[in-house]
């Protein structure tokens, strides 16, 4: 028995060391993938990070999960772009795009929607004390905004929850790239944070207006780049996906007879999406949320009450 305990102790400890080494080396590993003369993204664990050269310095969308990788971000952005960091914009609120935000220079412009700041105060108020508040967004905007960079246009838009209530697009006007954020999942999963506003209901919605803007290629929250035609199609994915969900609700299935009965085409290319826990979200998951949103099991929290 005692062998037994012993034996079982060694695979946990092993199993745990392999855990730390992945998070490890996946932390200290960043991949470059140049869009345009003036536009990188930058994958790693966490969020894609967009990268853009002005005459002004180095604008950043999104900074992933660690100060550690924040710090190198910093610095391979700048090397990439000639310039130091002028601007950094977040897309929403979750902890695999802003946690690397207080690795730069305090009073550095961080702009993002009211909603994602509102987020992160009430949602995860634990990661911003002391030190760290440095890293909130100062720059906030309720729907639209543009601003003008060192010969750069860049329209920032809310376009509607989605992903979460408070997600931001970014237009780079004059290089015709948008950065989605969390907004698109490219061959990936998508996922839904529903207690924090986000809505497969109103996400289709919300990329039918991004829709309207003037762009050839899209920088996604997480997979590789695609462009308006898979923007297009991932959204009338989510109204399938949605259409899923409504239909489970009208028939009072359980989420048990859901996760059985429901159909979704397309998702035989899904890779499943690994986020900033470690957690890996697939079509369970997907029928899981949907059932959820869609029966009014989940809610989203009221941000007076989420301390």
């Amino acid at each position: 028995m005692i062998r037994w305990i012993l034996r079982s102790s060694g695979v946990l400890l092993l199993l745990a060391a392999g855990t730390a080494l992945y998070v490890y080396v996946q932390i200290r590993t960043l991949e470059v993938d140049q869009v345009t003369p003036d536009i990188w993204v930058i994958y790693g664990l966490g969020g894609n990070v967009g990268v853009l050269r002005t005459d002004d310095g180095t604008v950043m969308v999104d900074t992933m999960m660690t100060t550690f990788q924040g710090r190198r971000l910093r610095e391979r952005a700048e090397a990439l772009a000639g310039g130091p960091i002028h601007t950094i914009i977040n897309t929403h609120y979750h902890s695999d795009h802003t946690h690397g935000n207080p690795a730069f220079a305090a009073g550095t412009s961080i702009v993002a929607t009211e909603r994602t700041l509102d987020y992160l105060r009430f949602l995860d108020a634990g990661s911003w004390s002391g030190d760290s508040a440095t890293g909130l967004p100062n720059d906030t905007f309720k729907r639209d905004r543009m601003l003008r960079i060192g010969g750069k246009t860049l329209h920032l838009l809310h376009p509607g929850p989605g992903h979460t209530g408070g997600d931001l697009v970014v237009l780079f006007v004059e290089d015709r790239v948008l950065h989605a954020g969390d907004l698109l999942f490219h061959r990936r999963f998508p996922v839904v944070d529903l207690e924090g506003g986000g809505s497969f209901r109103a996400w289709s919605s919300a990329l039918a207006g991004v829709l309207l803007l003037d762009f050839d290629r899209v920088i996604p929250g997480h997979g590789t780049l695609a462009g308006r035609e898979e923007l297009r199609w991932f959204g009338s994915f989510i109204t399938q996906l949605w259409d899923a969900g409504e239909r489970a609700a009208a028939a009072g299935w359980s989420l048990e007879e859901t996760l059985e009965r429901a159909v979704l085409l397309g998702v035989d290319h899904f890779e499943p999406t690994m986020m900033s826990r470690l957690t890996s979200h697939d079509r369970d998951y997907l029928i899981r949320r949907v059932w959820e949103e869609a029966t009014g099991a989940v809610t989203p929290t009221p941000l007076g009450e989420a301390h």
